[in-house]
């Protein structure tokens, strides 16, 4: 991401911090939904809006992991996938949210981005 796009560490204010850690969690528990939208509203936040367009392209990831993960199932392999991909979505969810905390960019690993 360009330089004038993603703001300084010391320009992210405490309520955009907030935003973007609601995003994390509400991935968690919600899927795509916290993600869309505040990607659709918080057009004038550039961190918000770029760890909401990480946190809904984590989520879409999930959901296709999961479509996978239960079409492989009725050979056996699916089974052990569906807690894997539930651990791994905990784990960067809360990566996600500790690090938006302290107003860092997160960056999911496996994450396909798809918005970009």
């Amino acid at each position: 991401m360009s330089k004038e796009l993603m703001p300084d560490l010391n320009e992210v204010t405490q309520d955009s911090k907030n935003m973007a850690l609601l995003s994390w969690i509400g991935t968690f528990f919600l899927g795509f939904i916290p993600g869309l939208i505040l990607y659709v509203i918080k057009t004038d936040d550039a961190y918000v809006q770029d760890q909401s367009k990480e946190s809904l392209n984590w989520s879409i990831t999930v959901m296709i992991a999961y479509a996978a993960a239960f079409i492989l199932s009725f050979i056996a392999i699916g089974v052990v996938l569906f807690p894997v991909i539930g651990l791994c979505h905990l784990v960067f969810c809360i990566m996600g949210a500790v690090s938006t905390s302290k107003g860092n960019r997160f960056r999911v690993p496996f994450a396909i981005r798809l918005i970009k």
